[in-house]
């Protein structure tokens, strides 16, 4: 046997189908494109999903769910990835070199799964409220968390500023009337003296 002699199979290859090539082919004349319309001229085209103009089935179904455009950035990591890995100072760059996240991640967010008992320390990553909890139980630590979190974090601490009521006791004295407990108006009218009767003329 040599190079120039290997071929394929008796019959794992078959020729071509040729259109176009006389009736007697069986796909002759319009060679399979039928009579006229679009579809049967050269470079008559259809969009995927085209239906003559009408509302096409991909709009006209519902849509639901939400795919985040940020997934492919942040990785999660469980409990006990950290637990095996050999270093106490954890970072992006340590789970990219470990393996833990992919090269194309830019960040990370420790998620509870599984089971930590020794102290390490974060940089750079974001934690659950319970991962959080579990790393301070294991006497470990996060510190610089991503620039979101931490303002997010701060909205949260503040407390919620009241407006300061301007409302006077009610025991203040008023300026105008004197007495306590009394708004400030217009000083109350005297009653008109009655007219005395004037003597008959004579």
């Amino acid at each position: 046997m040599r190079m120039n002699t290997i071929k394929p199979a008796v019959g794992s290859k078959r020729p071509r189908r040729r259109v176009g090539r006389g009736s007697g082919s069986g796909l002759g004349k319009t060679a399979g494109r039928g009579n006229k319309g679009q579809k049967a001229r050269a470079g008559g085209f259809h969009k995927v999903g085209f239906e003559g103009g009408q509302m096409p089935l991909q709009r006209r179904l519902p849509k639901r769910g939400f795919v985040s455009h940020l997934k492919r950035d942040t990785a999660e990591v469980r409990l006990s990835d950290l637990a095996r890995l050999p270093v106490g100072e954890i970072d992006i760059l340590v789970l990219k070199a470990a393996g833990v996240v992919p090269p194309a991640a830019k960040t990370a967010k420790v998620i509870r799964t599984g089971k930590l008992e020794k102290a390490v320390k974060l940089s750079g990553l974001s934690a659950t409220k319970g991962a959080r909890a579990a790393i301070e139980a294991a006497g470990g630590s996060i510190e610089g968390e991503p620039a979101k979190k931490v303002k997010e974090a701060k909205k949260r601490e503040e407390p919620a500023k009241q407006p300061a009521e301007s409302a006077k006791p009610a025991g203040e004295p008023s300026k105008a009337s004197g007495e306590p407990g009394k708004k400030a108006g217009k000083a109350p009218k005297q009653a008109a003296e009655p007219k005395q009767a004037e003597p008959p003329k004579q």
